[in-house]
């Protein structure tokens, strides 16, 4: 295959592409497939010799869409969406036809500065300070083990790096219970331990509780522990539960501890003024991330780190060797120095290109319908017999449960997801077993969100 074959194939992909988001109301939301079946469908060995790409396409066109649960369906209402817009699609189109390498900026000059200013567009959007700067990693996780990799140097005075943590003092991180997994996977992987991770109660509101938060500091460090920072949420991923941010700054302060905010899913939001209040306080923090890929159309992968001291940052994961240095510039910003990776692709162009495609008006329209309709929808289910609303809506996220019972839920769960036309999925609440749901899918209507309640009235008989 040569370039011009590329051409010929390319426009077939579109094709493909425009069919494939058009027909998708037909599908079955998550893949009808059992383990090791698509694997079964593929040779065991490499070939030898080049095959025609019609036979490479049909084979494609035959084993993968069937095969696929389909993140970019509009009843998909399940996981927090990874969405993918037609101008976010384009855009990774031409960042994958140049194919740079953009862990400088001399081999990525382009790239590197259209990332600060789509930084810069997304910290005003959102209503942050000025004083935020940031950078583009991959994933919510990598972005949260920057941050406490950070917050363990910091404390350390940068020894850990140097000397390791053999000898030093023990340290703890402070999170409640409704942060996400990344957060412990943080923990483990920066050597400071799942034991280490002190998981705070939540008070009535699902937030952590900042009385217990001074409490568990005062004790660790009456024990010859060091704290080293808190992780704070907005959004969790079971039921959308937001700390109290104000609180938790003015106790972490009072400690001199780093705090980092996980608002992966839910500081997208924020480019709608009416729902800042919730992170009332954010200015304060040190670091926050927030995904665009989850609720603002830009292509998965694509997570955004706010700083607030971005030296400190530099400071733990920055290594410039000879090589990597960029000749007659001093002052230059090489953003692999930001992050754990030194390889990064040109994420900033999905950005660019989404946020003028639709605009910030777009945007916030499409959040508010995305809430407006989560609430309309927890309304009607509220009045099915059977039914009960465990959680309301935290912005388009809401639970419920059947029957009051876990094992009635569970396999309501089981025959929704069988039938197809929409795609939930669990937590648990309270030590119950509840159903998850959250509106947020790019192309998702009204109607689309409506088929919740109709689907669940036809399965139960209501």
């Amino acid at each position: 295959m040569n370039h011009d074959d590329l051409n010929h194939w390319s426009k077939r992909a579109a094709d493909w592409a425009r069919d494939y988001h058009a027909g998708l109301r037909d599908q079955p939301v998550r893949a009808d497939v059992k383990p090791g079946e698509t694997a079964a469908k593929l040779p065991s060995q490499a070939p030898e010799m080049a095959e025609p790409m019609e036979q490479i396409f049909a084979d494609f066109e035959s084993i993968v869409p069937g095969a696929t649960t389909h993140w970019q369906h509009p009843r998909f209402f399940a996981y927090f969406p990874a969405n993918a817009s037609p101008a976010s699609m384009l855009a990774e189109q031409l960042a994958n036809a140049i194919a740079g390498q953009a862990m400088l900026w001399q081999t990525a000059p382009a790239a590197n500065e259209i990332e600060a200013v789509m930084i810069n567009w997304l910290r005003d959007a959102l209503g942050l300070p000025e004083d935020f700067t940031g950078t583009i990693h991959d994933s919510a996780t990598t972005t949260t083990l920057s941050a406490i990799l950070t917050m363990r140097e910091r404390v350390l005075d940068w020894k850990g790096n140097q000397h390791g943590l053999s000898g030093l003092p023990r340290l703890r991180v402070y999170a409640s219970g409704e942060t996400h997994s990344s957060i412990d996977k943080a923990a483990r992987i920066a050597g400071i331990g799942q034991d280490n991770l002190v998981k705070i109660p939540t008070n009535a509101a699902h937030q952590m509780d900042p009385t217990a938060l001074d409490a568990a500091i005062q004790a660790d460090l009456a024990a010859g522990y060091l704290p080293a920072g808190v992780v704070a949420c907005v959004g969790g991923t079971s039921i959308g539960a937001s700390d109290d941010i104000a609180a938790t700054v003015s106790v972490a302060k009072s400690h001199d501890l780093y705090v980092h905010v996980d608002a992966a899913w839910a500081g997208s939001a924020m480019i709608c003024p009416e729902y800042r209040h919730i992170w009332a306080g954010v200015e304060g923090v040190d670091s926050i991330v927030f995904n665009p890929h989850k609720w603002l159309g830009a292509q998965f992968d694509c997570a955004v780190q706010f700083l607030k001291n971005p030296v400190e940052q530099i400071n733990t994961l920055g290594l410039r060797p000879e090589y990597l240095n960029t000749l007659g510039q001093e002052e230059i910003t090489n953003y692999n120095e930001w992050t754990v990776p030194l390889g990064r692709r040109f994420r900033a162009l999905k950005l660019w290109f989404t946020l003028r495609a639709y605009g910030l008006d777009g945007l916030r329209t499409r959040i508010r319908n995305h809430i407006n309709w989560s609430k309309e929808c927890r309304d009607i289910i509220a009045k099915i017999y059977g039914f009960e609303i465990t959680t309301a809506p935290a912005f388009s996220l809401f639970t419920f449960r059947y029957n009051n019972s876990d094992a009635d839920t569970e396999s309501l769960l089981g025959r929704i997801n069988d039938d197809g036309r929409i795609y939930l999925t669990q937590t648990r609440q309270n030590g119950n077993f509840v159903i998850r749901m959250q509106v947020g899918q790019f192309d998702c209507t009204r109607e689309d969100v409506m088929m919740v309640p109709t689907v669940l009235k036809e399965l139960t008989g209501v």
